[in-house]
C-alpha cells in the first residue's frame, strides 16, 4: 500500500502562488507515476499534471501549462506542484494520485490506484 498525504493549499489572489506537496509513505517500487488532480464544484476530476518518478519526465495538462510546475524530492519522498498566477478558475480541491509499475503518465482517473485526501485551494478576485 502507498499513503499520499497532500498539504499547502489555502486562499489566495488572482495572480498570486501556492505551492502544494504531497508526501508518499509505505510500500515502495522501482517504478512509479505521480500525479495532481483537481476537482471544481459540479465539475468531474481533471489531470492536471504528472510525473515519471524513475525518469523525471513530465507530462502537462491543458491547465497547468505554462503556469504550473512539478518537481520532486526524492529523499523526502515528496512532489510537489508550484502554482503561478493563479487565476479564479484554478479554484478546486487538488488531489495526488499515484500509481505503481508503470512506466507512461496516465492522465485518468481511473488508471491511478493510490489517492491523497485532497487539499483546497481557492483563488479569489
Amino acid at each position: 500500500q502507498v499513503q499520499l498525504v497532500e498539504s499547502g493549499g489555502g486562499l489566495v489572489q488572482a495572480g498570486g502562488s501556492l505551492r502544494l506537496s504531497c508526501a508518499a509513505s509505505g510500500r515502495t517500487f522501482s517504478t512509479y507515476v505521480m500525479a495532481w488532480f483537481r476537482q471544481a464544484p459540479g465539475k468531474e476530476r481533471e489531470f492536471v499534471v504528472g510525473i515519471n518518478w524513475s525518469n523525471g519526465r513530465t507530462y502537462y495538462g491543458d491547465s497547468a501549462k505554462g503556469r504550473f510546475t512539478i518537481s520532486r524530492d526524492n529523499a523526502k519522498n515528496t512532489v510537489y506542484l508550484q502554482m503561478n498566477s493563479l487565476k479564479p478558475e484554478d479554484t478546486a480541491v487538488y488531489y495526488c494520485a499515484a500509481d505503481v509499475g508503470i512506466w507512461t503518465i496516465a492522465t485518468t482517473e481511473g488508471d491511478y490506484h493510490y489517492w491523497g485526501q485532497g487539499t483546497q485551494v481557492t483563488v479569489s478576485s
